[in-house]
């Protein structure tokens, strides 16, 4: 059976269309993008612009239920390192009926805020005490249960973790509930492997980082892997701080990301999740890989990380993605905006991610975010084509901060002016609506559910 859409304005792959016809198939899949079309009776159309919907290419679900609980002093200086030790104090009491209440939640404002698919990076793997659940795919089915629930895509990525440190440091008490074995992880994906082919769900793998996976555990789980999917995404942690690259370089005498680029086969498959600290050869190497670097705005402002140059990544050809990593911020458009403008800060000048096939900052961003955030996903999720997910947001062309204005200025307006009250009227994921047909009585008992698990974790924290 087809469905379709008429919508007077759509931002294609290739920039702002009128009238344009979207048609798709029951299983969620566009077959028909016709611009310059005739509205027709029969036809439902949708009242203000069609935008792509964007991929969030790096969750820690869990980590959702202590967003805003660490906006305090703990040390003198408090940095990325002190905040970690609080996040473990979460991920060490965190049950699977809390961490699936959680992830439906947060999945729920995912599709609320404009996000249509996420990529779970997910390394809380046992149980409290380190030892493996009797199914050891227990708190992995949490998250694709929530996915499921929520009608939200998902790639998920078990991580692997093995040491505290470059060099094969031992893992300390806070890691216990992610430590995993080579042959375990990849016994781990093989289970994993039908139970997302089941729900469109994509699976990948995620070796958390170079200070967390050693060289020949890396080695041997990309080979397990590539024997299961050679096509399976890979993301990984890397260059986030500064401390990180000054730890790979008395271990190894180069930089990560060097590192990573001369012993691993970084591709198209990959997605180096935040590569904040590169040095100008690791931006133009990294770039032409063809990996996709994930940009987490909002995590990396509330952790101090830095701000990566975009300018830089773009001159070499890089593609980008979004990610709301640790949900501090749970906002498509506000990602966009701080993306933006860390970009002025760091470069004191305006409209920095214009492109020269578009003037306004939020088309171009939007398009580049949403290609690389496919990418990343290994999904078909590419925005507004034939053969991509049904996945869109439709803005509200009633909303007072883009009411009169042209469809690309409503772009713009939702993302840098609609004062962070939605200005999204509906989100359709695998052409259904999401954000509107969730029935009240779900959103209240999955917000209900939520507020419980954040209680029943801040009593035993």
């Amino acid at each position: 059976m087809n469905h379709a859409l008429f919508a007077h304005d759509a931002l294609l792959p290739t920039g702002w269309a009128r009238n344009v016809r979207l048609q798709w198939d029951g299983a969620g899949h566009l077959t028909q993008v016709q611009a310059d079309c005739t509205p027709d009776r029969a036809t439902p159309q949708a009242l203000g612009p069609v935008i792509p919907g964007l991929p969030n290419l790096h969750s820690h679900a869990f980590q959702r239920a202590f967003a805003g609980l660490t906006e305090y002093r703990a040390e003198a200086q408090d940095s990325f390192w002190s905040w970690r030790t609080l996040m473990y104090r979460f991920a060490n009491r965190i049950t699977p009926d809390q961490l699936e209440a959680i992830a439906t939640w947060l999945y729920t404002e995912m599709l609320q805020a404009g996000y249509t698919s996420v990529c779970e990076f997910h390394y809380v793997h046992h149980a409290e005490d380190g030892t493996p659940y009797a199914d050891d795919a227990t708190l992995a089915q949490c998250l694709l249960r929530a996915a499921k629930k929520t009608g939200i895509g998902q790639t998920l990525l078990p991580v692997l973790y093995q040491t505290s440190g470059f060099g094969g440091a031992a893992p300390v008490e806070g890691q216990r509930r992610f430590i995993r074995s080579t042959d375990n992880m990849l016994r781990l994906l093989e289970r994993l492997k039908p139970l997302c082919d089941a729900q469109g769900a994509r699976l990948g793998l995620a070796p958390h980082s170079l200070r967390a996976v050693p060289p020949d555990a890396l080695r041997e789980v990309l080979a397990g892997l590539h024997a299961i999917d050679p096509t399976a995404p890979v993301h990984i942690h890397i260059a986030e701080q500064t401390g990180e690259v000054d730890a790979c370089l008395a271990w190894s005498g180069q930089r990560p990301v060097e590192w990573l680029l001369d012993h691993a086969p970084v591709d198209q498959r990959w997605c180096l999740v935040h590569a904040t600290h590169m040095s100008c050869s690791e931006y133009q190497r990294a770039a032409q890989s063809g990996a996709v670097a994930g940009i987490c705005p909002s995590t990396e402002a509330n952790l101090g990380d830095g701000i990566f140059d975009m300018p830089r990544w773009l001159s070499h050809g890089g593609a980008w993605g979004l990610g709301s990593d640790s949900h501090a911020t749970v906002n498509a458009a506000e990602e966009l905006l701080m993306l933006e403008y860390g970009q002025r800060l760091q470069g004191r000048s305006r409209n920095v991610l214009a492109s020269a096939t578009h003037a306004q900052v939020a088309t171009a961003m939007t398009l580049q975010a949403v290609a690389g955030g496919a990418q990343a996903s290994g999904r078909a999720v590419a925005g507004l084509a034939v053969g991509q997910q049904a996945d869109w947001v439709e803005l509200d062309a009633q909303h007072l901060a883009l009411a009169g204005l042209s469809a690309p200025e409503m772009l713009s307006a939702h993302v840098f002016a609609s004062h962070r009250t939605s200005a999204i009227r509906r989100v359709w994921s695998s052409g259904l609506e999401r954000n509107n047909t969730l029935a009240p009585e779900f959103i209240a008992q999955a917000a209900t559910e939520f507020v419980a698990a954040r209680a029943q974790l801040l009593e035993t924290t």
